[in-house]
């Protein structure tokens, strides 16, 4: 049996369930602007409608979004990385 601790231990929220998801989409695959998604690309038109593209070393505004998806690319192009923020 798990040890929970109020505070310590949150419950899975559904920003966590939703960011589990892009992770699986994306990781690995690089964003395309045109065609449709497949096993190495994933098309820029399906992701969704408030979401941002972040280069590495990208200068980012800190503004707090929690409904954006921010996908974080490597050096290669790949998503290595999505957040709600």
């Amino acid at each position: 049996m798990p040890l929970i601790v109020p505070g310590l231990n949150p419950a899975s929220t559904s920003s966590d369930t939703a960011q589990q998801e892009w992770m699986t989409k994306l990781m690995g695959k690089k964003i395309t602007d045109s065609g449709p998604s497949d096993n190495l690309s994933f098309a820029k038109q399906d992701l969704p409608k408030e979401h941002r593209i972040v280069e590495p070393g990208a200068m980012l505004t800190q503004d707090h979004n929690p409904d954006r998806l921010n996908v974080h690319l490597a050096e290669d192009g790949t998503v290595r990385h999505v957040d709600f923020k």
